[in-house]
């Protein structure tokens, strides 16, 4: 067993996802956990620099100087940065965009809130899910950059649209549009911190994303509500038009393409190795079964000819060729198939169900305090979303301090050796989110102070933020072969279930009252809690169950990801 109780595999010396991290913990004494998960690598290990000096780099960077994990700190920074910005735009602000301005719509367009909010929010939510098996297919077999650039050229167009509409069919068709925009921005861009950061630096870049997906949505909330009041709400998609030109032009010029193809027996993590009943020489197994005889320490003595590092202006090109060799049929598939994974599936489902709980936050919150005895403007609904923002940023900046270091001090205690089910006991912490709900609901019930609502709303949303960046982190540590599919069902389960929500969310609680409805979801939130240890003591035997019964590759689904 190893350390904090994660259960041992009988089946592989070598679990993919498992790997060392720590050399310096493989002295604490005795053995690693696993016999020798490294030694695939052999003896020409990469290691970090500074204080990560002493931790192997996962997966280990190819001597290509075109292997997005050699660019530099500054270039990973500034596409990380641009792509964050399109997050920002078109996935966080995108959203909840018109959401202060909900009863100054109904009022404009002589509708219901149900009316207005499935234009806004439930057939905007729909087109976004509705993409995804398409992003992703392109994502997989063209590339990212050119789906980032399409994605933002859509939230372009959607911005041109609602700035230049009068009409709540012209609306329509902006929110429309502006579904196109998003799916990239939410799940890809995970998938894109697998491509240009190790293992030891994912969870705080994977903080920071989605600090823009999940708190940037209060920050613009409470911009938006200031907008739709003081100007109207024409000026929403005015600025975003602005700000979406500079970022699609940031994409062109700063977000070349990430995807690339490194030999399998630098993907330390990803490699699986047999228990052998003998002493003979083993060899490293790729997880579609492909034995790699390949290693490292041969490259070093007759290293294989190189390409030419990439100029500038050659890495604008739009288009890279293609990345698959799989059908577009095939990996439109590709995404329903993950389901097939149980981890994969638990992702779905426990982190697409703690962001329903701040969506359907969301979709009632200018329902009840556009009414007595509140009775707040677009732009005093807005600023409800200030206890939210720090509550989120609060959430980011602690899981951002003990996320990685908490994995490394694990590690260490380890032998060295890291577990992806490590990124999961501090999720412990996201049972604010039940508390809050049950809080929320009962204050708005009583009619409560709307600073008291505001931190309930907080308390709900620190946990929303935990499970979205710690989920993120186990799967790309885990499966990140499967990533890119994983984050893009997981974004199509949550729309769907977002825009089924549109129809009956806000007659349910004028109908049974706040502090039942906000009871059911709290409840719902603090049961989900009792998910989280079965996935960490049985993750690593999953693991090794699923690299040597890929139902994927039994079905002739698995992508060119899956090695």
């Amino acid at each position: 067993m190893t350390f904090l109780g994660i259960i041992e595999d009988r089946h592989l010396e070598q679990v993919p996802g498992t790997v060392i991290l720590d050399v310096e913990g493989t002295q604490l004494g005795g053995s690693p956990a696993s016999s020798d998960p490294g030694a695939n690598i052999g003896s020409h290990i990469k290691y970090g620099t500074g204080k990560a000096s002493h931790l192997v780099l996962v997966p280990q960077p190819s001597n290509d100087p075109n292997d997005p994990l050699n660019w530099s700190a500054i270039k990973k920074f500034t596409i990380v940065a641009v792509a964050c910005f399109g997050t920002v735009l078109f996935a966080a602000v995108n959203g909840p965009l018109l959401n202060a301005a909900l009863d100054d719509l109904v009022k404009e367009y002589d509708k219901s809130f149900t009316d207005i909010t499935q234009i806004v929010s439930g057939y905007y939510l729909l087109v976004v899910g509705a993409s995804g098996p398409f992003v992703s297919a392109f994502s997989r077999k063209y590339g990212k950059r050119p789906v980032f650039l399409a994605s933002s050229i859509f939230g372009l167009i959607s911005a041109i649209i609602g700035s230049a509409s009068h009409s709540y069919h012209g609306l329509f068709a902006a929110r429309l549009v502006s579904g196109l925009s998003t799916c990239a921005y939410e799940s890809v861009i995970l998938s894109l911190i697998g491509d240009v950061c190790f293992v030891h630096q994912r969870g705080l870049v994977a903080s920071w994303v989605q600090f823009f997906l999940g708190t940037v949505t209060n920050a613009s909330s409470i911009i938006s509500g200031v907008i739709a009041t003081r100007l109207g709400w024409h000026w929403l998609f005015y600025f975003m038009g602005l700000f979406s030109g500079l970022q699609t032009i940031g994409v062109y010029f700063f977000v070349p393409e990430t995807s690339y193809h490194r030999d399998a027996s630098y993907e330390s993590d990803q490699i699986g190795v047999p228990y052998l009943e003998s002493n003979d020489q083993y060899h490293p197994v790729s997880a579609d079964g492909k034995v790699i005889t390949i290693h490292m320490e041969r490259r070093a003595t007759s290293p294989p000819e190189l390409p030419p590092k990439k100029t500038y202006w050659e890495e604008l090109a739009i288009f890279t060729g293609t990345h698959s060799d799989e059908s577009l049929v095939q990996l439109l598939m590709a995404p329903f198939g993950t389901c097939l994974n149980i981890a994969a599936l638990w992702v779905v489902l426990f982190g697409g169900g703690f962001a329903l709980f701040n969506v359907v936050t969301v979709y009632v919150v200018a329902q009840i305090f556009s009414a007595p005895p509140y009775l707040l403007t677009a732009e005093g609904i807005g600023f409800l979303s200030t206890g939210p923002l720090i509550s989120g940023m609060l959430a980011t900046l602690l899981i951002s301090f003990i996320n990685d270091p908490f994995i490394a001090w694990a590690s260490h205690k380890n032998r060295g050796v890291y577990e992806p089910e490590y990124r999961l006991p501090l999720m412990f912490m996201a049972a604010t989110t039940g508390c809050g709900l049950i809080a929320f609901g009962h204050l708005t019930h009583s009619g409560s102070s709307y600073y008291a609502c505001s931190a309930a709303q907080g308390l709900m949303i620190f946990g929303v933020i935990v499970v979205s960046i710690l989920t993120s982190n186990y799967i790309l540590d885990a499966y990140r072969g499967l990533s890119n599919e994983v984050f893009i069902v997981s974004m199509m389960f949550k729309n769907f279930i977002f825009f089924g929500f549109s129809y009956f969310v806000n007659n349910w609680t004028a109908s049974a009252g706040t502090q039942v409805v906000f009871t059911v979801w709290g409840s719902i939130a603090l049961g989900l809690m009792v998910l989280i240890p079965p996935m960490f003591f049985y993750g690593k035997v999953y693991r090794s169950y699923w690299f040597r019964h890929n139902l994927l590759k039994k079905f002739k689904i698995v992508t060119h990801a899956e090695f």
